[in-house]
Order: structure tokens, then C-alpha cells, then sequence
């Protein structure tokens, strides 16, 4: 792991530096490279744009860890109405959902009955898939355990990411496999204690390509989350050595990261969705995209003191 992951990471906790750079406009700016907007507008222009050049997407909504059954609420009507603006502008996207923005902190049974709500609106238009995003380790089996309870009941349009710097990540990769789900895997991007997750690149690495080659080999339609290249070239000679087509895996990326690598992809045939985000709530993601790139958060530091 870099050195500064983890200070910058922590900094995406600090309301004050928040408040700071959520008013600034050089702060709006960079944050403009990584996010569509703030509307739903915005994302829906976002996505027509990256259909234009062969990219699937998958949209999301920012905003976590509501503190209120209203906001909670809120942010399910969120869904529903970018769902319908979805089927309405006929682009090529479905969504990802954080649990936490439905109301995980707050109580089960109000999350359950907010995401079947996004559910069953994603099935009236034309089954539109809906991932369900991972955060921290420490909601990683409680929404697992949440997505079981959906799958038993019925509600198949929906999938599961996974991170590779997890220990448990090859176990549930396997659970995913055996039972059909289509399974989002990514490195992760949160600040996890080394009694859960591996602390060296190349263990995160390493795990990463060891289940992405049984999610290929395997699993249904897995989405290949990132911006490695080796990672990549691994993934497309595994499946040329396994005869494993095109058609059933897709890497994911995110907007605004490598459009060059993802244009070139698409140009020799292969799937690649990016990840659009877009609202108000976006400095936590900002930082997230800053601890994983340090030179971005050094080059926009400079700028607010040149400022």
C-alpha cells in the first residue's frame, strides 16, 4: 500500500477540510473529473456520451451512511426517478447502490424495503441490473447477508462487488460462483486494518487474479473492475488460453480514469463499462480517487495554496 493512502483517506473523514473543499470551486473542479455532475441530468448526458464510444455504464447516485429514515427515503426516490430517466432516455446504463444511503445504519428492515422498492422499479423497466456497492469491511457480511435475503426472494436483477484486499474475498467469490450471481470484482478503496485485508500490493494483487480467473472460468458475466494493465492483459490472455469469449465478461472503469485504455478496449472488442458517478455528496469519492492516485491530491493541494 502507498504511504499516503492512509493519510489521505483519513482526510476524507475530516468534516472541516470537507466543508472546505465542497465550497471551493477549484474543489468543484477537480472533483468534475471524476464525476458527472450533480443532477440526474447530468449522468444521463454522461451516459449518452459514453455509449457514443462503445462504453456500457453504471450509475450511481453519491451519498452514504444516511442518518435518518427521511434521508434514507429520499434517497431511494433518487433511484427510482434516475431508473425511469434511464428507460426514458434509452442509453445503455444500469445503477449501483450503496446500502448505507437506504438506511443499513439505521435498521434493516427500513434498507430491505427501500432497495426492493429499487428492485421492483428496475424490473418494470426491462429487468435494468442493480449493483449492490461494498464499502468498508465492516458492512461487507451484512450486506452480503442482505443480498441473500434477495436472491432467496426472488429478486435476480441484482449482483454483488467484491474486493480483493479482503482475506474472506476467494470464499465469497466462491459462494457467488456456485450460486449464479454476477459479481463486481475491484481491489477496494477504503482504509482496512491488516487483520482483515492484505497490507502489500502484490497480495492484493495476487488474490485479485485468483479470483478473477474463477469468476471467468466460472462465473456469470463478471465485472473485471480495473485500471491495471497487467491485471487487464492477465484477464484477456486467461481467457484466450481458456477460450473464454468476449461476451462473457466485461471490464468496468471510472469515469474520468484512462478513456484512452478504456476506448482501446472497446475498439478490440471487448466489453467495458464505466462507472459514472454523480451528485452533490461527492467529496468522499474525491478522496477515495486521490488516495489512489497521490499525485492528484499533491497537484490539486498546490492549487488551493497557489489559490
Amino acid at each position: 500500500m502507498s504511504v499516503l493512502k492512509e493519510p489521505i483517506l483519513k482526510l476524507s473523514q475530516s468534516k472541516e477540510l470537507r466543508g472546505f473543499v465542497s465550497t471551493n470551486p477549484l474543489g468543484r473542479k477537480a472533483a468534475h473529473r471524476f464525476v458527472a455532475g450533480e443532477t440526474q441530468t447530468d449522468a444521463i448526458n454522461a451516459a449518452r456520451e459514453a455509449n457514443k464510444i462503445g462504453l456500457k455504464v453504471s450509475l450511481d447516485h453519491l451519498g452514504e451512511n444516511t442518518n435518518s429514515e427521511a434521508e434514507a427515503r429520499h434517497a431511494t426516490e433518487e433511484y427510482l426517478e434516475l431508473l425511469d430517466k434511464i428507460a426514458e432516455a434509452g442509453v445503455d446504463a444500469n445503477v449501483s447502490v450503496k446500502l448505507t444511503a437506504l438506511g443499513q445504519d439505521i435498521n434493516r428492515g427500513l434498507c430491505i424495503e427501500n432497495i426492493c422498492k429499487i428492485l421492483e422499479r428496475a424490473d418494470q423497466h426491462n429487468h435494468t441490473f442493480v449493483r449492490l456497492d461494498m464499502e468498508g469491511s465492516s458492512y461487507t457480511e451484512n450486506t452480503l447477508d442482505i443480498f441473500r435475503q434477495l436472491w432467496r426472494e426472488g429478486h435476480h436483477n441484482t449482483g454483488v462487488v467484491l474486493q480483493s484486499y479482503l482475506y474472506r474475498t476467494a470464499t465469497d467469490v466462491q459462494e457467488m460462483v456456485d450460486t449464479g450471481v454476477r459479481v463486481r470484482l475491484c481491489k477496494g478503496a477504503y482504509l482496512e486494518p491488516p487483520t482483515v485485508a492484505f497490507a502489500e500490493k502484490t497480495e492484493v494483487d495476487e488474490n485479485y487474479v485468483r479470483c478473477m480467473e474463477n469468476l471467468m472460468l466460472h462465473g456469470n458475466y463478471p465485472g473485471l473492475a480495473t485500471h491495471d494493465e497487467e491485471l487487464i492483459n492477465h484477464a484477456i490472455s486467461y481467457a484466450k488460453e481458456n477460450n473464454i469469449g468476449p461476451e462473457r465478461f466485461e471490464f468496468q472503469m471510472l469515469y474520468g480514469v484512462r478513456r484512452d485504455l478504456q476506448k482501446k478496449l472497446v475498439a478490440e472488442g471487448y466489453n467495458v463499462r464505466a462507472y459514472v458517478p454523480y451528485g452533490s455528496e461527492w467529496y468522499p469519492y474525491l478522496m477515495r480517487r486521490m488516495a489512489e492516485r497521490p499525485a492528484n491530491f499533491f497537484f490539486i493541494a498546490s492549487q488551493f495554496f497557489k489559490g
